[in-house]
């Protein structure tokens, strides 16, 4: 098993490198040359061209089964749950096959009312309630894997 994170916004890269840590678990942080990071010792970067959508294909082709991905993208979660890997967003909420067609419908359906100027998504300050939640979530979902 390893850790695979979309890097490029990631709020909780200390909290992976923590968890990781403490379970002896591979982390591979994925980011764009668009996007700048601290670069820690116990985790591998992998820097990717800022072409469309590079980030979420380089991820695809290196996770496998039973891996875990952290990544805000539901294309990218549901590409990764077909692989048999497991998925799991910034905010802790673990990705299940039965529920992401319908997230992939409602982030379908919102970007059509935004191109239609009907609809304004005003999205939250990542809180330290949604950091615990990840943590607790991501120990939750390695105790279960391993």
């Amino acid at each position: 098993m390893k850790i695979l994170v979309d890097g490029d916004a990631c709020p909780v890269k200390e909290n992976i490198s923590e968890v990781s840590a403490r379970y002896k678990i591979k982390v591979i942080i994925f980011i764009s040359t668009a996007h700048w990071t601290v670069n820690r010792e116990d985790v591998e970067y992998i820097t990717v061209d800022s072409n469309y959508q590079e980030v979420d294909m380089k991820i695809v082709n290196q996770v496998k089964s039973g891996d875990i991905v952290i990544t805000n993208d539901y294309g990218l979660a549901s590409l990764v749950l077909a692989k048999r890997a497991s998925a799991i967003s910034f905010d802790g909420r673990v990705f299940t096959r039965d529920k992401i067609d319908y997230l992939l419908a409602k982030r379908h359906l919102a970007a059509k009312l935004r191109r239609q100027g009907s609809y304004i998504s005003k999205q939250s300050k990542y809180s330290k309630e949604d950091r615990e939640k990840f943590e607790v979530n991501l120990i939750e979902l390695i105790t279960q894997l391993g």
